[in-house]
Formats: C-alpha cells, sequence, structure tokens
C-alpha cells in the first residue's frame, strides 16, 4: 500500500469511527431534518450537556458536522448531507444479513 492510500484509509477511518457511537448516529439522522441548537440536542438524546458537546465536537472534527454561534446558543447543521448516503448503505446491510 502507498502512503498517500494509507493516509487516505487513515482518514476515512477516523470519519467512520466518529459515526460509530448510537448516540453520534441519532444526533446526525436529527441533524438531516435541519439545523439544531445544542439545547434541543440535549433534551433529545437525553443526557448532560456536556456529553452531547463532546459527540457533537468528534462529529465536527471528523468534518460531518459545521456549527455557527448565534448569542448565546450555538447550532450545528451537517457540513456534507451526503453523509446520509452512508445511513442507506447501513441499512441495506441490516435489511439483507437479515435470515
Amino acid at each position: 500500500m502507498t502512503a498517500a492510500a494509507q493516509a487516505r484509509y487513515e482518514t476515512q477511518a477516523r470519519i467512520i469511527k466518529a459515526l460509530a457511537h448510537p448516540t453520534r448516529l441519532f444526533i446526525v439522522d436529527e441533524l438531516s431534518r435541519g439545523e439544531r441548537c445544542v439545547c434541543e440536542l440535549t433534551d433529545m438524546v437525553g443526557v448532560e450537556m456536556p456529553t452531547v458537546s463532546r459527540h457533537l465536537s468528534q462529529l465536527k472534527a471528523a468534518g460531518i458536522l459545521e456549527d455557527e454561534k448565534r448569542g448565546s446558543q450555538v447550532f450545528y447543521r451537517l457540513r456534507v448531507p451526503c453523509v446520509l448516503n452512508f445511513f442507506k448503505c447501513v441499512q441495506a446491510v441490516q435489511e439483507n444479513g437479515k435470515s
């Protein structure tokens, strides 16, 4: 494997790892419907705000989300909506894997 290919696969693995948590999958799914503030996501997820903020930070660091501060609130939205195609693919694997 070339160094360039290795770097590409490492980056892809980092993105997939950022999605590899039920709460983060839920957040991405919710943001597919439109932007949300951290407080809304905290209420939806049902955990403390620092926990939701850590999940959002991981998704943002992976390049999946972007944020915008408005006053004292921070709003998040999908940076790359094509990530939802990945969700469809995972669902197809789930459905085809059932016996």
